[in-house]
């Protein structure tokens, strides 16, 4: 792949973490039966991100979980006859609460889709709402996310690259090409 731009800067990702947060705050009217589960790999420490804000801004932190999307994957026998499964992490119930669902990048939303679903099977939420740092466009699904970081219009042959700190030792947004 080949480099072509940065699109975020460590700062720039963090400006954008805090005004989703006061969004979240905002649209479900303080934080009252609201979650957040991060999609593996860097929809979790997003998702810890967003709640370090929220506690700043309300004194109180949503629970954070963690969500393994893997198995629920509709591309799962051209991944590998062995994929790697992570795990999820959820130590509280999601019934009757608004779970925020937080992804790097939405593409094609079929991992949004695999997220509804792995939800689902864990219980019944009052209310689902997806939010994504990126959305650069070309969803092949009806799923928009509630919250977004950025909008970044792409194309087909572009990748954008989210690094996070605690997955990949920098913090920026990327993009590259084939």
């Amino acid at each position: 792949m080949k480099y072509k731009a940065a699109l975020m800067s460590a700062e720039d990702i963090d400006r954008a973490l805090k005004r989703i947060a006061h969004q979240i705050i905002e649209k479900n009217h303080g934080l009252q039966n609201v979650c957040l589960i991060g999609i593996h790999t860097r929809g979790v420490p997003l998702a810890q991100r967003l709640s370090a804000h929220i506690c700043a801004i309300e004194g109180t932190a949503p629970p954070v979980g963690e969500l393994d999307i893997t198995l629920y994957r509709d591309d799962l026998s051209r991944i590998g006859d062995t994929p790697t499964v992570k795990g999820s992490k959820i130590d509280f119930s999601i019934e009757d609460m608004t779970v925020v669902l937080v992804d790097d990048v939405i593409y094609t939303a079929r991992t949004a889709r695999a997220a509804l679903e792995a939800v689902m099977k864990l219980g019944r939420p009052a209310k689902i709402q997806l939010c994504a740092l990126i959305d650069r466009g070309h969803t092949e699904l009806p799923i928009r996310p509630n919250y977004v970081g950025k909008n970044i219009p792409t194309s087909v042959d572009e990748v954008v690259a989210v690094r996070l700190e605690e997955t990949d030792g920098e913090t920026a947004v990327k993009l590259y090409s084939h």
